[in-house]
């Protein structure tokens, strides 16, 4: 019997049954022709029929075509349901977004913010397999050879055949249970030579995993007795332990995503008082879809944007908020007395529209004492009030991002500083700065910069010597525009500076949290640096620059690659 093609561009939703027939009465001739054809996604079924095979066809061939014009249609129609859903979806999204912002502090009064210290500890058993993951060896044993009678005729028995028929028949026995025999001692032995390996390797599967187990434990067992013993240091007041214990109440802080926490937390025992940098989310990270909308013609999600005012009010509002659920969280979670008072500098890092450059600003400062702030019902304060009236200091507007002097300074201590050493003495015209060691170029360079930032008040430190990369020194500006915490590289070099070392500087720039970052050296630089740093907060001072620094100050030196070269081939 021939069969039916089906003719569609897509094949692979239809579904078509086989092909059957209704016999005249008789059984001697066809009367008619069945199919039974289905459309999976538009979920449509057909049967149909008709006396001649190229008539069935032809409905066939009609059915489908119009099938697949429905089925554009009905997908145009499918997308328009899921992009309006979508739209739908992400609306409702934005809403609740918008609500979190407005609900940022009322969220924490109903969240104990204490530390439950047993939840940092690892509960967890090891993993111990519960059976060796290979099979034991097996082996089936072979029947021994059965005797078999030899076929014995008449004529065997006549002619005397019998008895040698019997005798090889015998033979032919015994070679075959001998042979079984020895293949039997074989197998048993190699089977008993696979069972004494399966039994080492389970025995050191379980010895590795009994070890596996015990040093597992053991870690873990160390682990909690870390957690205790930072517990008890909590309640005893050490300054370490209540910086850390501040920094994991800062993080266990849900903010539902609304922004990327960041904070550096500091500790004076002597006035039981905790100095925070707040990393306060930038205008433009905050979220801002007021709706979603799906535009049929297009087939486009397309967002509604909140309004500046309300985007700046939003900002304004999320800030005042963070500072108070901050004080909040810290104070209700230092069950140990150990804060008399908090510092929160709310710090905002965007870009500055007038350069077009990343700034660090401190937008937002307050000391609150522990007193005054358990007394006020966070239920029902206006945020931005109730931050001025415990005497917090902001610019009018905080959308301007404008900076304001810190109530209190956070140290500036840093662990890698070192003792400075005083080497611009000991230049003179000779002196040939390409050939100094790199620790007395480090130290010269810190030297000239310290004499560069000292008219405004700023300091400059150096770090331990890295001869080459990381942080060389840190200068701290404190001009309130303009600067910040500067990152200071020196590199004594006699050959040309790629662009790699501005590639570090700037990757250092950024894991500093600096405003900005210089790098020295007494050769020069290659194009593709000075094309890297043209937009970024980097400053690329070549020999000429580091000698004119060191005349406006009183210096006097000189470079000489060429000499210092020969002296040291490899810089």
């Amino acid at each position: 019997m021939r069969s039916i093609n089906l003719r569609s561009a897509n094949l692979d939703k239809i579904d078509a049954g086989p092909l059957s027939v209704k016999w005249s009465a008789r059984g001697d001739r066809i009367l008619r022709y069945y199919i039974d054809i289905r459309h999976r996604t538009m979920n449509l079924h057909r049967e149909l029929g008709a006396p001649e095979l190229f008539i069935l066809q032809s409905k066939v061939d009609a059915l489908l075509a119009d099938w697949d014009a429905k089925l554009i249609a009905f997908e145009t129609k499918r997308l328009f349901q899921t992009g309006k859903g979508a739209a739908e979806d992400l609306t409702a999204e934005a809403i609740r977004s918008q609500e979190q912002l407005a609900n940022i502090l009322t969220h924490t009064l109903h969240v104990d913010d204490s530390i439950n210290w047993e939840s940092l500890k690892d509960g967890s058993s090891y993993p111990m397999p519960r059976a060796f993951p290979v099979a034991r060896p097996t082996t089936e044993s072979v029947p021994e050879p059965m005797y078999e009678e030899p076929a014995v005729g008449l004529w065997d028995v006549l002619l005397g055949r019998k008895r040698a028929l019997i005798e090889e028949a015998e033979s032919r026995n015994a070679q075959a249970v001998a042979a079984w025999r020895q293949s039997e001692i074989l197998r048993k032995a190699a089977h008993a030579a696979q069972v004494e390996n399966w039994e080492e390797r389970e025995a050191q599967f379980w010895a590795e995993h009994h070890g596996k187990k015990a040093a597992f434990e053991a870690e873990q067992a160390a682990s909690h007795e870390k957690v205790d013993a930072l517990r008890d240091a909590v309640a005893q007041g050490q300054p370490d332990a209540v910086i850390e214990h501040a920094s994991l109440v800062l993080e266990n802080s849900d903010y539902g995503g609304l922004f990327e926490k960041s904070f550096e937390v500091q500790y004076r025992p002597e006035a039981r008082l905790l100095l925070l940098a707040y990393g306060l989310p930038a205008p433009d990270r905050l979220p801002q879809t007021k709706a979603v909308r799906y535009v049929k013609a297009t087939g486009e999600l397309v967002e509604t944007k909140i309004s500046e005012r309300d985007r700046k009010n939003n900002f304004e509002s999320a800030c005042y908020q963070i500072c108070l659920r901050t004080l909040h969280e810290l104070f209700e979670a230092d069950v140990n007395a150990n804060l008399d008072a908090i510092l929160f500098n709310g710090i905002v890092e965007a870009v500055d529209p007038a350069t077009g450059l990343e700034r660090r600003s401190c937008i937002m400062s307050v000391l609150a004492k522990r007193d005054d702030f358990c007394r006020i019902d966070l239920g029902r304060v206006d945020p931005k009030v109730c931050f001025k009236a415990l005497k917090g200091v902001s610019a009018a507007s905080l959308a301007a991002l404008a900076p304001v002097p810190p109530v209190v300074e956070m140290d500036r201590e840093d662990r890698r500083f070192i003792d400075a050493r005083d080497v611009g003495s000991t230049l003179d015209h000779t002196t040939n700065l390409a050939s100094i060691s790199w620790e007395d170029f480090e130290h010269l360079v810190r030297e000239l910069f310290e004499k560069e930032f000292l008219t405004r008040g700023g300091e400059v430190k150096v770090t331990q010597s890295s001869s080459d990369g990381g942080v060389d020194a840190i200068a701290f500006d404190p001009d309130p525009i303009s600067g910040g915490k500067i990152v200071i590289q020196a590199k004594r070099y006699t050959r040309t500076v790629g662009v790699a070392a501005v590639r570090d500087l700037y990757g250092t720039v950024m894991n500093e949290g600096a405003s900005k970052g210089i790098l020295v050296t007494t050769a020069d630089y290659g194009p593709d640096a000075y094309r890297f740093a043209s937009d970024k907060p980097l400053t690329l001072l070549n020999g000429a620059n580091l000698l004119h620094l060191l005349q406006r100050h009183g210096y006097e030196a000189q470079i000489d690659l060429v000499g210092a070269r020969a002296a040291r081939p490899s810089n």
